[in-house]
């Protein structure tokens, strides 16, 4: 009997836990987590219920799990909403993460990569994950689209947040890029008017990224103030295999309609694009002029080697670690980063349009 008693005893004197009052206010150990930590997302009978159990049981948060919480992770997030194929064959992100950790690297921080896929709300998952596991302590977003609704959940979750691109519209969370975004596209259509094209074809990104809307409205508005209709724009989704297709439709029209010249979205697009064009029996750039996007070692690979547009997807990685420090008061001792505008880089897979009596795929 003695030792019974002795048992309830220990038991009675042992400190209570955060779970002991969970399970007196009836709610869940991450709900009493966030109302101790006064965060959003609890109801006002459900806070008051954690409450008065905590008072009840004469429990508060350890000192040193409230120094915990506000220690620094030495870690940003990035979350990828695309598919692990579509990663591996695109190196835009790999670039972009360079630069990103040649910032992170000498400050002791680590770059956190998601990989979450392109289904609904995997994204929004990956977030609230990050802030309510206390993983990173900001998060680097990229492809800004229409509606764009990362900004509001990330205020909500209160985790800071830097935008590499143009935003959908004005707020607050800071974004990066380059000036003169509109330059690069220009300069390529003024190349292609110059070598005497007239049907400039344009081969984009899926229409829901603001950079996308963007670049093809550049596109129309350049060759309506140079006094030529708009080319046939395609929507694609950045894939290899969007641009194989993009490119046999294009080629299939009448030889009085077919584009002389095509500007793709990025440059594993427009390199897909050739071969596809050259299996169609097109010659580039005898037959066909072929512009990419984002200036990646790929280009100077192939052949011919692609004319295409360099934006500085290293420089927009530094530039976008840097502005995360500034917003997390941490000294940055880098010089700051200098992002120049996109610019054309000419190679060989643009020439003068043919002149012949009918091109070599023509039938």
């Amino acid at each position: 009997m003695t030792g019974r008693t002795g048992r309830t005893d220990r038991r009675r004197s042992a400190k209570p836990t955060i779970a002991d009052v969970a399970a007196l206010a009836g709610v869940s150990v991450s709900a009493v987590s966030k109302v101790m930590n006064g965060r959003d997302g609890i109801s006002a009978p459900t806070r008051q219920r954690v409450l008065e159990a905590a008072a009840k049981l004469r429990w508060s948060p350890s000192a040193t799990a409230v120094a915990l919480r506000g220690a620094r992770t030495r870690a940003v997030g990035m979350v990828a909403a695309r598919s692990p194929d579509v990663l591996a064959t695109d190196p835009h992100f790999t670039l972009l993460i360079s630069g990103i950790e040649r910032e992170l690297a000498p400050a002791d921080y680590g770059l956190l990569l998601h990989i979450v896929g392109e289904e609904p709300g995997a994204e929004e998952r990956a977030y609230r994950r990050l802030a309510e596991e206390r993983r990173v302590d900001g998060v680097i977003l990229t492809e800004s689209r229409i509606g764009d609704a990362r900004f509001e959940l990330l205020r909500h979750l209160r985790l800071p947040a830097v935008l590499v691109g143009t935003p959908w519209q004005d707020d607050p969370i800071p974004a990066v890029q380059a000036g003169g975004q509109d330059a690069g596209v220009r300069a390529a259509v003024d190349h292609l008017l110059g070598f005497g094209h007239r049907r400039i074809a344009y081969v984009s990104g899926p229409q829901d990224r603001v950079h996308t809307v963007f670049r093809r409205q550049v596109f129309e508005t350049a060759l309506a103030e140079r006094g030529l209709r708009p080319g046939r724009t395609l929507s694609s989704d950045f894939t290899a295999q969007g641009a194989v297709a993009a490119m046999g439709e294009l080629l299939a029209a009448d030889a009085a309609e077919r584009p002389t010249a095509v500007l793709f979205a990025n440059d594993t697009m427009a390199v897909a694009g050739m071969n596809a064009a050259r299996r169609l029996g097109f010659d580039v750039p005898r037959d066909l002029s072929v512009v990419g996007y984002d200036n990646l070692p790929l280009g100077e690979l192939v052949y011919p080697r692609l004319t295409t547009i360099a934006q500085d997807l290293v420089q927009l990685g530094r530039a976008a670690a840097a502005a995360m420090f500034g917003l997390l008061n941490i000294p940055h001792a880098q010089a700051p980063p200098t992002i120049h505008p996109p610019h054309l880089v000419p190679r060989e897979s643009t020439g003068p349009v043919l002149t012949g009596p009918a091109l070599t795929g023509a039938g």
